[in-house]
């Protein structure tokens, strides 16, 4: 498909192109916008131009440009105007171009062009969401994709026994979707909850049927092997689905109404100075300094760096927000900031995106970093960010005391986490106290 669309590109966009000097045909696999058959025609085209005054030929512009069809014209200077505002590249501002007049050659203004369209019929080296842009700002745009999630959900219970999979793919779209009474819950919410209860309904098939026939003994039996989080969080799942399956009418008593988490017991320890001298050492780049700050002076978490944008720092007064928590910018942050943001305007100057991360290919929109983004940047290379924040809140209950209230307004958590951190640090100084006193 991609070198048939190719091929389509070229027979719009190209017509025989004649050298500018001699008239001889230019070969039909040249660039579009050469006008010379060689360096010789060029140099003489360029004395004789010279010598008799005349002035230098037009620039070649792409066809869509000059498109007899209004709807490609309007879409052509349009995606002109979105590549000068927004920094796109040369190359970039041509592919997409090509897109168009693949796709509007001969389309009339109430026709929409489907996201599905665009993929299919595009060249490899065109943006999809570059020419998708384009068009939404025309009003030519219609987004049919499917989501990965839904994909995913129609995968995974297609594979689960017949008297299952219907309702457990009900209430995971509930959960993806939220409903009236219910926020939707994260993508990872539902990895978790589907890969705890799996096993559970495969090992029922052979002698139950349906949701209903499911008992009490049944879910005890099956979480008898399990302990620690992979129990708390079977448990938190088998509660979902049970309560869904109540709530739709699917069973007529709730076996896992009086099912309850244990209490884990969190081990946490402040980093050793090895485990310091690691990060810094693994943080080189501005981006990762950047990152690091954040998380070691205001135990920012991922999703909160992620989202910061150019509107929450206030440098002059030195004032930050994250999560929508205004506080103080420390020292560190604010150096390893203007560093980021000097390179950030020394490379995409022209970049409509108002994060503070952004990357070559975020910089062409306005969306967010992903969170695969600071996996690759940080957890591949050994530095765990969640270790690193942990550490400054446990750090700060030990220094300035075990108040639950203040670790609440530093650092924006809530009241159950930051009792969690004050008796981590109760149980630290307990132990630590019973070394010195041992007797």
């Amino acid at each position: 498909m991609p070198r048939l669309a190719a091929a389509q590109v070229r027979s719009i966009t190209t017509t025989t192109v004649t050298c500018l000097h001699c008239g001889t045909p230019i070969p039909a696999g040249s660039r579009r916008d050469k006008m010379y058959c060689n360096n010789r025609c060029s140099a003489l085209a360029s004395y004789y131009r010279r010598k008799n005054g005349q002035p230098v030929p037009q620039r070649w512009q792409h066809p869509a440009l000059t498109s007899d069809n209004p709807v490609l014209q309007a879409a052509a200077a349009h995606a002109k105007d979105l590549g000068q505002a927004h920094g796109w590249s040369e190359s970039t501002v041509r592919c997409t171009l090509d897109g168009l007049a693949l796709l509007l050659e001969e389309r009339s203004a109430d026709q929409p062009v489907l996201l599905s369209e665009i993929r299919a019929r595009t060249s490899r080296h065109t943006s999809a969401p570059r020419v998708a842009e384009v068009l939404a700002g025309l009003g030519l745009f219609a987004d049919d994709s499917v989501s990965s999630l839904n994909s995913w959900i129609d995968l995974r219970t297609g594979q689960l026994p017949a008297g299952f999979a219907a309702d457990v793919r009900e209430w995971l779209l509930v959960l993806l979707n939220g409903d009236a009474r219910h926020h939707p819950r994260s993508p990872t919410s539902l990895y978790v909850y589907f890969g705890a209860i799996r096993p559970f309904l495969e090992g029922w098939a052979p002698t139950r049927g349906h949701l209903r026939e499911i008992t009490t003994t049944d879910i005890a039996a099956a979480l008898h092997p399990l302990a620690g989080w992979q129990r708390r969080n079977a448990i938190a799942a088998l509660r979902s689905l049970f309560r869904f399956a109540k709530k739709r009418k699917l069973i007529f008593a709730n076996p896992a109404a009086r099912l309850k988490g244990p209490e884990v017991d969190r081990h946490l320890l402040p980093m050793t100075d090895t485990e310091i001298s690691t990060v810094e050492q693994l943080a080189v780049t501005p981006v990762q300094r950047l990152v690091v700050a954040l998380t070691a002076v205001h135990a920012a978490r991922p999703a909160a760096i992620r989202a910061l944008t150019l509107d929450d720092l206030d440098l002059p007064n030195r004032r930050i927000t994250l999560a929508g928590h205004t506080q103080r910018l420390g020292e560190l942050p604010r150096r390893t900031l203007l560093t980021w943001l000097r390179q950030r305007r020394a490379t995409w100057p022209h970049t409509p995106n108002r994060h503070v991360l952004i990357t070559k290919r975020t910089a062409l929109g306005t969306h967010p970093v992903s969170a695969l983004y600071l996996q690759q940047e940080f957890i591949r290379q050994g530095m765990d960010l969640e270790r690193i924040r942990s550490d400054r809140v446990l750090h700060e209950a030990l220094t300035v005391g075990l108040d639950p209230l203040h670790l609440t307004l530093v650092f924006n958590l809530s009241h159950s986490t930051a009792s969690r951190y004050a008796a981590l640090a109760q149980k630290l100084l307990d132990t630590e106290l019973d070394h010195a006193h041992p007797g």
